[in-house]
């Protein structure tokens, strides 16, 4: 038995009343991550790399401004303060693995600036889960501030200005001057060391690290490998003498101020010195002539004082 169309089925009306209307249901877009964030930092970086370097010479951006939405930038803010810091002590550590990566190729790594600048914003024409980026080289000297364990600022939401304390191992090393705005210093150290794994050339037969109170080396070490059995140790005043010759970039080291030579057969170390003044771990080192060198035991790990200020320590390789 044929059952007759209704007219609802005639006028094609009919999977309205039978079926239930299905709609897509749009999933929730998950909100950033401060992995999302560090990762994309990171990326920005390599890709400032990729844009800027030339020849053999590495540039890189030192200012990184981050744009969120203002739902997320809220929450970072609200909900995780102090997290900005974080992610920027782990980017900016990352960075120099970066370039210490490029140093070991032979790369030139010279910093524009002295300073990395991070701003974290927020827009409004951004949807929950975007973000932007705008980077600078940003030559300049950094400006001293002040560091505080408590940070004052004024939301834009309420225009009340509110205090709030921050953990002081996140402000270490920071320049904080306002919410979402941070400085943290160049290390040039931290590019330029000697990597551990790096092999021993067998020509090698010492390391000096040197300390100097020049302001252009406050607070870095200047590493010299010694390849020659003896080598000479002058200042900054150029002088015409044989063999090798270690200058110094200070005034307080006389031209020539030390001689140190590797004795083969009894694998020792001596010095001479002609400077001034040399202590030799705490004991003065007898001041003798060029023409005449007066030699003294050098032992390795020693540390010696040239003229009460410019420090060198020997070691093994």
């Amino acid at each position: 038995m044929n059952t007759k169309p209704t007219i609802w089925q005639k006028m094609g009306l009919q999977d309205w009343f039978v079926k239930k209307e299905t709609f897509a249901v749009k999933e929730p877009v998950p909100g950033l991550k401060p992995d999302d964030v560090f990762r994309y930092i990171v990326e920005k970086f390599y890709e400032s790399i990729d844009q800027l370097s030339f020849a053999n010479r590495i540039v890189f951006y030192h200012e990184y401004i981050i744009c969120f939405n203002p739902q997320d930038y809220n929450r970072f803010m609200d909900n995780n303060k102090g997290i900005f810091g974080l992610i920027i002590q782990e980017s900016v550590k990352q960075f120099y693995q970066i370039l210490k990566e490029f140093t070991e190729k032979g790369k030139t790594v010279q910093p524009g600036s002295n300073k990395w600048v991070f701003r974290f914003v927020s827009h409004p024409d951004h949807k929950p889960g975007d973000k932007s980026f705008i980077g600078k080289l940003m030559p300049g000297k950094t400006l001293q501030h002040e560091e505080n364990l408590q940070v004052t600022y004024i939301p834009r939401q309420t225009g009340i200005a509110e205090t709030f304390d921050v953990n002081p191992d996140i402000l270490a090393g920071f320049n904080h001057y306002s919410d979402g705005y941070y400085e943290v210093p160049y290390k040039t150290e931290l590019v330029h060391n000697v990597p551990a794994h790096v092999a021993t050339p067998a020509n090698l037969f010492a390391k000096l690290e040197v300390i100097v109170p020049d302001k252009a080396f406050a607070g870095k070490k200047i590493t010299y490998l010694m390849k020659n059995e003896e080598i000479l140790i002058a200042g900054k005043e150029s002088i015409h003498m044989n063999g090798e010759i270690f200058s110094i970039p200070s005034e307080w080291v006389n031209s020539p101020h030390l001689r140190i030579r590797f004795h083969q057969p009894l694998g020792k170390f001596y010095l001479a010195s002609f400077g001034e003044k040399t202590m030799l771990n705490e004991h003065e080192v007898f001041q003798s002539q060029v023409e005449k060198p007066h030699w003294v035991e050098l032992p390795v790990n020693s540390r010696m004082v040239l003229n009460g200020i410019v420090g060198i320590n020997i070691y093994k390789p």
